[in-house]
């Protein structure tokens, strides 16, 4: 029985520590049995549960003095020092239980302040001792009918609300406290275990305060279950008396003064053998192991869902980290991978996001180029003081080929722009898409150090790829300038030609009315259409260009900046870690 309950114990510690307190179909934490020990405001059950633990740990007072639930779990030794653990001090060991009932304060007003306001975080405590059963108990606060000065009106509701979430659940016993000078038929605990327990299963009744009844009066008639039966027997208690607390008469002379008492009475000596704390720990500690033993099938159940679902979660976020740096290294190359999965997902259509890359080739720059000014740059006047500019104090002799070669370098240095904004546009779509990949990689969720630094490695890598691209779009401009395309200006000059062999014979000695004059021409001669006609050679020649350019740029960009990314996002990275491998440890610290 002591290590079956134990165990219960150690489980039901464990599944306060992993927050399982609920969710979707019963939790582990519910299945598991415990006491819940529930009465009225100064019926005694704070008495109670330091007569089961033999010890004076509990802070006393008027009013509502247990404010928040105390889920205290009892532990057997086989001998040593008796000592409490509190679950949020797991380090510390109490060995003077006046500290603890001191921390139980402290803790208390640490969540509802110095008030009188009720929280439902419960406080957990452990206390180990070769005195006590293993048993867990839970002190919730003492039923209450009206709200005193300094509580909210709803605290009468909030108390019961709190209590019947305790007491509702099938794996929970219930130990209803009423004080035997008090009519049982009033009692807060009995009502409300009568609504949750109809049957009487799980309910033990313990009256207390025997030694207060009035004189020739007693309270057989309900614990020999003529007045109120239950399934399991009532036990009567004789608690220390509040001058016996002042005395500081301790739990063991205290036991042993409750035993005299139902030994020498004449009311109760023919029930001794079942009354008292002692015997309440001993009820108690059989019946909940009886409990265990019917619903191991069940416990065994869900532990095991709970292993699968903990085994998922910790798929999901990493397992453990080894000591040793060789160890951590390959953690972090692995964190570092999945990471780039999830990035290469984005870039390939697996996960939203890399279609915007696309969408800056197909509309932005399209958009871009369509906007450039070349109308006013191949305006004919525009074209007119290019073409003289060009010619200088000479004019041309056959055609303006050095005002061509200008207007087109000053058309073509145009398409910088775009250019330039396509090669920014793709690297802020991909420092999106590292962002959000750092967020969806499920391994680096509880590593906040390695997601910066991945983050920071990431970011100087695009960086580098952009510089790179820039560049190279740009040059793909500049080789457009440094080199015409002769085809184009050769088929132009061949249109004329073909024209005028359709003519007829004696046509061809015609002389050509709108033919310059012979010898060197000024420009400023020449007329409108003239200009104009250069300005639209000039533009056609600038629209080849353009679509050129409008399927180079991407190109260029996707090999500079989207495969470069693909390939060695975090070479670099890779490279410092190798280097640094000593702090590596500091990187792998979880949150």
């Amino acid at each position: 029985m002591t290590s079956l309950i134990g165990l219960i114990n150690k489980i039901q510690r464990a599944c306060t520590v992993l927050g399982d307190h609920g969710g979707e179909g019963m939790s582990l934490w519910e299945a598991l049995p415990s006491v819940a020990v529930v009465g009225g405001q100064s019926s005694g059950k704070s008495s109670v549960l330091e007569s089961v633990v033999g010890r004076d740990f509990l802070p006393r007072g008027s009013g509502i003095v247990t404010r928040r639930p105390l889920v205290l779990q009892l532990h057997q030794t086989e001998g040593g020092t008796d000592y409490a653990e509190f679950l949020h001090a797991p380090r510390k060991k109490f060995t003077d239980f006046a500290a603890v009932r001191k921390e139980i304060s402290d803790e208390t007003d640490r969540i509802t302040g110095k008030s009188k306001q009720i929280s439902n975080i419960p406080i957990q405590l452990s206390i180990y001792s070769p005195n006590v059963v293993n048993l867990t108990l839970i002190d919730l606060p003492g039923l209450t009918k009206v709200a005193v000065e300094g509580q909210p009106e709803s605290i009468v509701e909030d108390i019961e609300n709190m209590v019947r979430s305790y007491v509702e659940k099938p794996s929970c016993i219930i130990l209803a406290i009423s004080p035997a000078n008090q009519d049982i038929a009033t009692s807060d605990a009995i009502k409300l275990a009568r609504e949750v327990d109809p049957s009487g299963e799980r309910t033990f009744g313990v009256l207390t305060k025997l030694d207060l009844m009035d004189k020739g009066t007693n309270a057989l008639e309900v614990l020999e279950g003529r007045s109120y039966r239950l399934q399991h027997p009532w036990v009567g208690i004789v608690n220390r008396s509040q001058a016996d607390i002042n005395k500081n008469v301790d739990m063991i002379a205290a036991r042993r003064k409750e035993r005299e008492y139902f030994e020498t009475s004449p009311e109760y000596g023919h029930l001794a053998s079942k009354m008292g704390s002692e015997y309440l720990a001993k009820l108690l500690s059989q019946h909940l192991e009886r409990v265990i033993r019917q619903r191991i099938p069940s416990i065994i159940a869900l532990i095991n869902k709970n292993i699968d679902e903990i085994n998922a979660e910790l798929d999901r976020i990493g397992r453990p980290i080894g000591v040793d740096s060789g160890a951590q290294l390959y953690t972090i190359l692995e964190m570092c991978r999945a990471f780039e999965r999830v990035f290469k997902e984005h870039l390939d259509g697996g996960r939203a996001g890399g279609d915007r890359i696309y969408g800056v080739f197909d509309h932005q720059l399209p958009a871009a180029l369509k906007k450039l000014p070349f109308d006013r740059h191949l305006s004919t006047r525009n074209v007119q003081k290019v073409v003289s500019e060009a010619d200088g104090y000479q004019p041309h002799l056959i055609a303006p080929e050095q005002g061509y070669r200008r207007l087109i370098d000053g058309s073509i240095s145009y398409f910088k722009g775009p250019a330039e904004a396509s090669v920014d546009a793709v690297h802020f779509v991909l420092k999106e898409l590292v962002r959000k990949s750092i967020a969806e990689t499920e391994e680096l969720k509880r590593f906040p150090t390695l997601q910066s630094d991945i983050a920071a490695a990431a970011t100087e890598a695009l960086e580098k790829f952009r510089d790179e691209s820039r560049k190279t779009v740009l040059r793909l401009v500049d080789m457009e300038s440094s080199y015409l395309t002769v085809e184009f200006f050769r088929k132009l000059s061949e249109q004329p030609e073909r024209s005028a062999s359709d003519k007829n014979a004696s046509d061809k000695n015609a002389p050509d009315r709108n033919a310059p004059p012979p010898g060197p021409q000024n420009p400023e001669r020449f007329s409108d259409h003239h200009f104009r006609r250069i300005g639209s050679n000039v533009s056609g020649y600038i629209g080849m260009v353009c679509d050129t350019l409008k399927n180079s740029i991407p190109k260029a960009v996707v090999y500079c900046q989207v495969l470069a990314a693909k390939r060695s996002l975090l070479n670099q990275f890779y490279a410092h870690v190798g280097r640094q491998e000593v702090k590596i440890r500091s990187v792998c610290e979880p949150v």
